[in-house]
């Protein structure tokens, strides 16, 4: 009996070893105290997407703007339960603005805003960039503008300019390095 559990012992030992060295790209993550396998991805930027939540609006932007469309891989604020919806407010040859909201008939009042991401092609009576630099990938510099906070708060948002287009994006009350880690991600579908 002793001899058949030692046996035992070194077969199931064997198996641990041999099966914890094939799974060494997962790791074990909890969501809400759900345990779930996530694994390892290595993202290349040559095919990598933009964000699920733009999958369905995307065809339209193609259509009607005339501009580069540049949308985040990254979005923070994505762990709880709730969906998420980009919704396309404006979209025409020179223009974008896209709200991301927590239900899909937000209209972007202050419970279902998430954010925002525009672009809108720079001409004469295009602002002067404001607020604190913030330098990006490949000498880009953007500009971080911080939310207000009363009884609700307004958008954080990060500003930059691409080839003649101005790039804006925004999260209620995000800070500056999650809106710097989201403009980073950012993809050309």
């Amino acid at each position: 009996m002793i001899f058949n559990f030692k046996k035992s012992s070194v077969l199931l030992a064997l198996f641990f070893l041999v099966g914890s060295s094939y799974f060494h790209d997962i790791a074990q993550a909890s969501v809400k105290n759900k345990p779930q396998l996530i694994a390892k991805e290595q993202i290349n930027n040559k095919t990598a997407q933009p964000h699920p939540v733009f999958k369905s609006i995307l065809p339209k932007l193609k259509k009607n703007s005339q501009i580069k469309i540049l949308l985040p891989n990254y979005i923070p604020g994505l762990e709880g339960e709730n969906p998420l919806y980009a919704i396309i407010e404006t979209a025409n040859k020179d223009k974008y603005d896209i709200l991301l909201g927590f239900s899909p008939d937000c209209t972007g009042g202050t419970a279902c805003r998430l954010g925002m991401i525009s672009a809108e092609a720079i001409n004469s009576k295009t602002p002067k960039l404001t607020g604190k630099a913030v330098s990006l990938a490949k000498g880009t510099t953007a500009y971080f503008v911080d939310a207000k906070c009363g009884a609700n708060c307004s958008d954080s948002t990060l500003t930059w300019r691409q080839k003649a287009v101005q790039y804006t994006i925004g999260l209620k009350a995000g800070k500056q390095d999650e809106l710097v880690k989201m403009a980073k991600s950012v993809i050309s579908p």
